[in-house]
């Protein structure tokens, strides 16, 4: 029987892939939490992977703004950790989907970001992930797999979906900005493909290397807060459009954050849904905690 290990699974993109992987009766999967395995422990890592087959790790410093003054901190999990997982992998064979993020290209781009092109980043976070996207494709060239994600979010964390539905209940009007450009990507629908590509590379059919793993199309802030609104009937003209410089945070965020998928159909697996469908059954899926009522 396959085994699998899931890193980071006590996480929203942890508990999503566990619920995705729930049905499989032809793998024998392994969920560690941040509690039972701390990544940037190397030997607790090598013994954590002996054994297993494949390993997820969606195990991270997600903190964006916090990693501009502990960037050793954030860059110990993103990158070290990631390190310690891909060279265990290395040791016993065991193939890698590390999940990465679109902070590490600039955000200057006025085309969506292809797989092959060349990083940049703007922020801390951003430097931290790139250290671990360096490990894997150094230590697994033929055995590892990074996927890129954006603007997550999902029923079992924190996220700006939950936010703004949040802040609905206490303010009339929400300022938004409408000059960061993404795509807003529901974390089970990534859970789903990162087991299929999981699924793709244990079968061989995936070729090891860079994937983008969000949805398709895009909207801004504002856009994406406008039909959180909508889909929970609410006035989405309570959402006022502003821009990112009434909002200073400590870490920059990219203006454009669209990235390209061409990769999923070398790999025989479709591109992500539209990020409005996928808005849209996010909220039809068992009551979300952050569904309006």
């Amino acid at each position: 029987m396959t085994r699998l290990l899931v890193t980071g699974a006590g996480g929203m993109l942890g508990q999503d892939l566990l619920a995705v992987l729930a049905p499989r009766v032809d793998l024998k999967v392994t969920a560690a939490t941040r509690a039972d395995l701390d990544i940037t422990d190397a030997a607790a890592v090598r013994a954590a992977v002996a054994g297993h087959d494949l390993v997820i790790n969606s195990a991270a410093w997600t903190d964006v703004d916090g990693a501009e003054t502990h960037e050793e901190v954030a860059t110990a999990v993103n990158g070290h950790g990631v390190t310690h997982l891909a060279a265990a992998c290395a040791e016993t064979g065991a193939r890698l989907i590390q999940v990465s993020t679109d902070y590490v290209f600039s955000g200057d781009a006025d085309r969506p970001y292809p797989e092959d092109a060349p990083t940049a980043p703007v922020n801390a976070y951003g430097r931290s992930k790139l250290v671990g996207e360096q490990s894997v494709t150094r230590l697994l060239p033929d055995a590892g797999y990074i996927v890129r994600t954006a603007w997550l979010y999902g029923a079992h964390g924190p996220n700006f979906v939950a936010t703004m539905l949040r802040l609905a209940q206490q303010r009339e009007h929400l300022d938004v900005v409408d000059d960061q450009h993404g795509q807003p990507t529901w974390s089970y629908a990534l859970a789903t493909r990162l087991v299929a590509l999981a699924d793709a590379a244990l079968a061989g059919r995936a070729t090891p290397g860079f994937y983008h793993g969000t949805c398709t199309g895009q909207t801004t802030w504002y856009g994406l807060a406008r039909a959180a609104f909508a889909l929970n009937g609410l006035d989405p003209d309570r959402i006022r459009p502003t821009t990112s410089d009434r909002f200073p945070r400590p870490a920059p965020r990219p203006a454009y954050s669209v990235l390209g998928h061409s990769r999923w159909t070398a790999a025989g697996l479709p591109a992500m849904p539209d990020w409005h469908a996928t808005l849209t059954a996010s909220f039809a899926s068992s009551a979300p905690p952050w569904k309006v009522t």
